[in-house]
């Protein structure tokens, strides 16, 4: 027997907490016990073999007859959700895997029925190799292991994956992750990264609005039509179309409307003519003032920009930078032509990959890769640039032959990448995009950020339910790494409010691209506030645990129900996403239910899985639900469901606030302001009073209608020490008031309520 505290082979079989997870396991698989680490019940998983090779996969055991959720890459640049019951069903670039060991009674039942065992594999990076995970026909889960460069073929193979288990699946990954942190020494986990404050606010993107033709002049334009609705953009993304970029002469053109052309290069660090003041055409100003400064400067002063991020690639731009082009000679810039493994290869083809393999790529010489970014990034920051969208970041996995693999060229560049962050933008200003590798997630020291999805795809309308349950489980894992992002969406379109609603739970960035003039300001304030600031919800969010297994995308009777925590209530966004996925005959997005029926879930109040770490020590369990849609207020005891039905393309956000019993009896429940999606984010502050009195003080954030539950009618309400008129509603107990816009930014009413 082989063990690792709690996890061990005996008789061939992986047992996990005294559960069998696989069976058949070969022979010259190795359990190694996890030393220290956040978690009792770890093991590193390898492989006992004599076996080199710059790619090698090597069989582990069977998976048959247990429920498993996973993220894979089904394409170079971003993962999605599968999930199934046996190992042929694992794909092929698995990154994360969860199984259900034990299913236990937990689902459904209360609290004296068996908790569900749950046991998570991390396939990681060991040495200069990585691992991921796939299944076979013979319903083997097996370990692919890959250099990334022909010449390099030796590894240890002892530390290749790791396993956590415990009962509550959502600490059982995050102290998996955290184990593995402490183990690889190579990254850091999102709790102890520091979040860039432009997630706080608002903020509006260029790119659906303009794509690559974007100017400065077009900036403004977008800034002016959201502020003259009343919900002012507080940070502007200049995505693709501001750098000095060019063709090689030879170079084979990638030709699209909503697409950037694949095969140019970057030809200078400065901004190209569009945003030069009164810039021509192949004529380059070099005044500073004249530059990217002009704009930032004015955006800052004229519509109270907090912060203006630009994109540009890992490698500058998609096709790299230009070799020996004047002025970049000393970043040593090389044609190199970039190779996809043959698991990436397996998957959906890539447009942008196709066209850089063709034309190459110009890759600043490792040794010189800081100099690149500190050069660009201080320019940036001299002209009043906050941060960078950072994107095309998986393309370093296919460019390691000759610098000693994938897993040292990502390294090397990340390291780059986070020194020039750290150097010029402070406040950690940075989001990574199409990085959806371990590469990179195991190379991150300090960035918090990640677009966590395929981009919003205004115009596939497969993509759309596709994208929430994508963003949703590929955060399960993400979400330990870093903040997740769900991308911008457009306010004025058939599928935006569900697009809202998702991104008030997800706790991430809120911004949208709309083009100036098409905007839903009804929407926009269920999302921000007049100041520009929003709601933030206080996590990643994430599926509800009785979500994790069900396929809420393609089995035709699953909702996805996803939860956050604010810092007094929880919330749940529930969403019908049948209809809809990732086809891996066709290694595309499809509809493969033109009408997709009516869907019946329930919601509970344990749906949120952290909820007693906002109530006190004692609550019974009892909880007010508030429904978005519905405007209704339900009363909820312990344990208790109510149901919930959606149409297809439907959804629901509630709001889930433990019940505090006050003294003299009286039940009382703070929702927060009811007509945005994240009611309860707007509650900051609460005081219960004392034995001697039974006020309720709070603290609370924003404008428009506050409500609360009370058992009974209050006696009086004041507003910062003013009595001020509310409403009653005898049978739901909602009590509502009515807040004005205050003249401070972020400012907090003091509201008292007796009895």
């Amino acid at each position: 027997m082989t063990v690792g505290a709690g996890i061990s082979v005996a008789d061939g079989n992986l047992m996990v907490l005294g559960n069998r997870v696989l069976s058949q396991v070969h022979d010259n698989i190795v359990v190694t016990p996890a030393c220290g680490g956040a978690l009792l019940n770890g093991a590193f998983i390898g492989v006992a073999s004599h076996h080199k090779g710059s790619r090698t996969v090597f069989p582990i055991g069977k998976l048959q007859g247990l429920r498993f959720m996973c993220v894979f890459r089904f394409k170079m640049w971003w993962m999605t959700q599968r999930m199934g019951t046996c190992g042929q069903e694992v794909p092929i670039e698995t990154q994360f895997l969860l199984v259900e060991a034990d299913g236990g009674s937990d689902i459904d039942g209360g609290e004296d029925q068996a908790a569900a065992t749950y046991a998570v594999f991390l396939p990681l990076l060991e040495g200069d190799f990585r691992a991921v995970l796939q299944g076979n026909d013979q319903n083997e889960i097996e370990i692919c292991v890959e250099s990334g460069c022909p010449a390099v073929e030796e590894f240890d193979g002892t530390h290749l994956v790791f396993i956590g288990a415990g009962s509550d699946p959502y600490e059982v990954i995050t102290n998996a992750v955290k184990t593995v942190e402490k183990h690889l020494q190579t990254f850091a986990h999102r709790e102890r990264k520091k979040m860039p404050d432009m997630l706080n606010w608002f903020g509006w993107c260029t790119w659906d609005a303009f794509y690559t033709n974007v100017t400065s002049e077009n900036v403004k334009q977008g800034l002016q039509s959201l502020e003259k609705g009343g919900i002012p953009a507080k940070f502007v993304i200049i995505d693709d179309g501001w750098q000095s970029v060019g063709m090689d002469p030879n170079g084979i053109e990638w030709k699209s409307d909503s697409a950037a052309n694949f095969a140019n290069r970057l030809t200078n660090i400065k901004e190209n003519h569009k945003f030069q003041k009164d810039g021509k055409e192949d004529q380059r100003v070099e005044d500073p003032a004249l530059g990217l400064s002009h704009i930032t400067n004015e955006i800052k002063v004229e519509h109270d920009i907090k912060y203006v991020y630009v994109w540009h690639a890992i490698t500058g731009y998609w096709g790299g930078v230009k070799p020996g082009v004047t002025g970049m000679e000393h970043y040593d810039s090389k044609m190199t032509f970039p190779v996809s493994s043959p698991g990436v290869e397996s998957n959906q083809p890539d447009e942008a990959f196709t066209t850089i393999a063709i034309n190459g790529l110009g890759l600043v010489n490792p040794e010189k890769v800081f100099h690149f970014y500190d050069e660009l990034h201080s320019y940036l920051a001299s002209a009043g640039i906050d941060g960078v969208k950072v994107d095309v970041q998986n393309i370093l996995e296919t460019l390691g032959a000759g610098h000693g693999g994938r897993v040292k060229l990502a390294r090397k560049y990340h390291q780059a990448l986070e020194a020039s962050i750290s150097r010029n933008f402070p406040d950690n200003g940075i989001i990574c995009c199409m990085s959806h590798n371990t590469d990179g997630l195991y190379s991150a020291k300090r960035s918090a950020v990640i677009r966590a999805s395929d981009d919003f795809w205004p115009r596939d309308p497969a993509s759309h339910t596709i994208h929430i349950t994508s963003v949703a489980y590929n955060t399960i894992f993400l979400g330990e790494f870093m903040q997740p992002d769900w991308d911008m969406f457009h306010s004025l379109h058939p599928m935006a409010e569900y697009h809202g609603a998702a991104r008030a739970v997800g706790g991430c960035p809120i911004y949208v691209s709309d083009k100036p003039g098409h905007h839903d300001f009804d929407l926009l304030k269920k999302l921000a506030l007049p100041d520009g600031s929003i709601l933030r919800a206080k996590l990643p969010g994430r599926p509800t645990k009785d979500c994790l297994f069900t396929d809420p995308a393609r089995d035709g009777k699953s909702l996805l129900k996803i939860w956050n925590m604010n810092d007094f209530a929880g919330v749940v966004a529930v969403f019908n996403c049948q209809g809809a996925g990732w086809c891996k005959v066709g290694k595309k997005n499809l509809i493969h239910d033109e009408n997709p029926g009516t869907v019946t879930g329930v919601i509970r109040a344990k749906d949120v899985d952290y909820l007693s770490r906002v109530a006190d020590d004692k609550w019974t369990g009892d909880a007010i639900i508030y429904s978005h849609v519905g405007g209704e207020v339900v009363y909820l005891p312990k344990d208790a469901s109510i149901p919930v039905t959606l149409k297809s393309r439907e959804y629901e956000v509630f709001t889930i606030v433990p019940v505090k019993e006050l003294t003299n009896g009286v039940k009382f429940a703070p929702i927060g302001l009811i007509k945005m999606f994240n009611s309860g984010g707007a509650v900051k502050e609460i005081s219960w009073g004392s034995n001697e009195s039974t006020d309720v003080a709070m603290k609370v954030r924003g404008c428009g209608q506050f409500g609360a539950y009370s058992s009974a009618r209050p006696k009086l309400i004041t507003v910062d020490s003013e009595e001020v008129e509310f409403k009653y509603e005898d049978e739901s107990g909602l009590v509502t008031i009515d807040l004005r816009v205050p003249e401070k930014e972020l400012y907090q009413w003091s509201i008292s309520i007796d009895f």
